[in-house]
């Protein structure tokens, strides 16, 4: 995608003279600027993230926002004294999305030369032009999907899950099962290909081989016997992470292809991508498959090559640039006890249980 036109994830905001008129620090009674509040809660109901980055006093502007009313829009705050481009930088890695994905928002020019300087990629913008942003075409998604639409409270619980994290004492497989993760995967039809086609876009570093399909495309394979198109969901006591995994298989006479298979980095850690891998094999196998998979690598995706290797793919050849993966069915992994898998028509029942 041209670098102009690749959507925007993010936009972090400053406060001064942006978010309301005036400087906190000399005038307590700042007054909110309409045109900014509007387009924050359009963009966040469009599943565009917001944030601040501002020079201030951190407890002082964070309770004005509160004040206000809108300090729950903003994640990762960065507000303190520090240069601009570092705390866009530290939102960026904290959302872990790509810099190049975040729009900052400022009334001084230097603060923008001072980004656009260190962060070139990011696309900045003079608070005087606030009014006409939600009609750019980066701040447009195509579609709005109801994960799109819950985008900041899944953030937001993922928030208060790393908290919990941090304050656990134990071992990782402790912290994971007092999560109660609940692990949804199902065949796609149509109410999940929107979802399924902003996963394939919007998933880089989880993603096998980066294809992306259109709305038309997903349709006919969907429809078609010849593939098969699985969607993965995951709940937790904390909320829902919406549906964060996507699996596409070529179904031949003899084997299946996995040409596509995708994780929301929001569960990289969460072992859930191979407990998704495990029940592909099992489908295969109940069908008397072989199974392959594809794989390009990228500079972003080595993390997904180790884990079929880990799940017992092997090299078997090349095409180009493209690598096939075929799997050894005497590779056995046990399923973690600490997630739940729920298949259409079936309740949820620890995996311990369900792989006998």
């Amino acid at each position: 995608m041209p670098e102009a036109a690749k959507k925007v994830k993010c936009v972090v905001w400053d406060l001064d003279n942006t978010v309301w008129n005036g400087t906190l620090l000399e005038d307590e009674e700042v007054r909110l600027n309409q045109d900014a509040v509007s387009t924050i809660k359009e963009l966040d109901r469009r599943g565009i993230l917001n944030s601040v980055c501002s020079k201030n006093d951190g407890d002082f502007a964070m309770e004005k926002l509160r004040q206000f009313g809108i300090a729950e829009y903003f994640l990762y705050p960065q507000i303190g004294w520090d240069a601009k481009s570092e705390s866009v930088r530290k939102i960026a890695q904290q959302i872990n999305i790509g810099i190049d994905t975040i729009a900052f928002i400022d009334d001084q020019p230097y603060e923008l030369d001072e980004v656009s300087f260190h962060c070139p990629e990011v696309r900045c913008f003079s608070a005087d032009r606030i009014h006409g942003l939600l009609e750019q075409p980066e701040f447009t998604p195509d579609f709005i999907t109801v994960d799109a639409q819950h985008r900041r409270q899944m953030y937001l619980s993922n928030i208060r899950r790393q908290k919990s994290e941090d304050s656990f004492s134990g071992p990782k497989e402790g912290f994971l099962k007092s999560l109660d993760m609940v692990f949804s995967i199902k065949e796609a039809d149509y109410s999940d290909l929107k979802r399924v086609e902003e996963l394939a876009a919007r998933t880089h570093q989880l993603n096998t081989t980066g294809y992306t399909y259109a709305f038309d495309e997903l349709c006919a394979m969907m429809e078609s016997p010849r593939y098969k198109l699985w969607v993965a969901g995951l709940d937790d006591k904390f909320g829902t992470y919406g549906k964060i995994g996507i699996a596409l298989a070529e179904c031949m006479d003899d084997r299946w292809i996995i040409k596509l298979f995708l994780m929301s980095c929001r569960v990289m850690s969460r072992g859930v991508g191979s407990v998704f891998i495990n029940y592909l094999i099992n489908c295969a196998k109940e069908a008397g498959k072989s199974v392959y998979a594809e794989f390009l690598p990228t500079d972003r995706n080595r993390m997904m090559l180790i884990t079929y290797r880990f799940m017992g793919f092997q090299e078997d050849h090349t095409t180009g640039d493209l690598m096939y993966l075929k799997y050894d069915f005497g590779t056995v992994h046990e399923y973690p006890a600490y997630i739940r898998l729920v298949l259409p028509d079936q309740n949820a029942a620890p995996l311990c249980e369900q792989q006998g």
